[in-house]
């Protein structure tokens, strides 16, 4: 089978992206996924996304780990899945969208796209971090040294051993300014530390406006691959019309042989 797959990155997080809507690449064969990904012996990307037919939204995006296996939500996927759409001629200027068993949409505002993501009502607080599922779950820690931080050994040791053999992804965090933070992920499924991730600063930005460490509802996030905000609306007991805002890029395109 000759695979036509289009590379994109938001803010550094990389995805591979395929048009299945003819559903011609099987979405059980983790060992082609995992190879697809690997960025010595295949295209290399921090996960495989399908884009798919759906009877009543603008498509599917099926996302999957850089490990073969199905992911929870990505941010940073989705709104690259949204530019690839756009680029396919499937929607013009917003989408709306089924991923991971939930409902999303988006709009494209020039450069960037506003994604809306899930309403979180619950934050777990504990001593040394807080937890938080924002379609994906996330450890969010404060560190005061971030940019000396071996981020995979650390995050490793809290993904396995503390949240066990289903994971958690690990974010760091240093505050910048009032309403800007730096941030430093691990993300479980990579096994690594990624440039970004979409559904992380979405955690990071609301863990620290529940935590009092800011009282802005639109926080502005750092992170090694670029810069991505988040705007919301709520407060301590829940919060909703969260809307994660960044750009999304096509690289390059190609064929492989599979």
């Amino acid at each position: 089978m000759l695979l036509h797959f289009f590379k994109y990155h938001g803010t550094g997080n990389d995805f591979i992206l395929i048009d299945n809507r003819q559903e011609k690449l099987s979405k059980n064969d983790t060992e082609l996924i995992r190879r697809l990904c690997d960025r010595h012996f295949g295209v290399g990307a921090d996960g495989l996304i399908l884009l798919e037919r759906d009877a009543s939204l603008s498509f599917k995006m099926r996302y999957f780990n850089a490990d073969g296996k199905p992911g929870s939500m990505c941010g940073n996927g989705g709104r690259c899945a949204v530019a690839f759409a756009q680029f396919l001629g499937m929607i013009r200027d917003e989408a709306t969208f089924e991923a991971a068993g939930s409902q999303y949409h988006a709009i494209i505002e020039k450069e960037n796209i506003r994604l809306r993501m899930q309403d979180v009502k619950a934050i777990e607080t504990y001593d040394t971090h807080w937890f938080i599922d924002t379609g994906s779950p996330h450890h969010v820690e404060l560190v005061t040294d971030l940019a000396e931080l071996d981020v995979r050994d650390r995050g490793a040791r809290l993904r396995y051993n503390t949240y066990g053999e289903t994971g958690s992804n690990i974010n760091f965090v240093e505050q910048k300014s009032d309403n800007s933070f730096q941030v430093r992920t691990y993300e479980r499924g990579v096994e690594d530390e990624t440039l970004s991730c979409g559904t992380g600063v979405t955690a990071v930005a609301l863990a620290m406006h529940h935590a009092g460490k800011t009282t802005a509802k639109k926080v502005v996030i750092l992170m090694r691959g670029g810069r991505l905000e988040v705007e919301f609306e709520g407060d301590e007991t829940g919060y909703y019309n969260i809307d994660l805002i960044g750009p999304a890029e096509q690289v390059f395109k190609g064929y492989l042989e599979c």
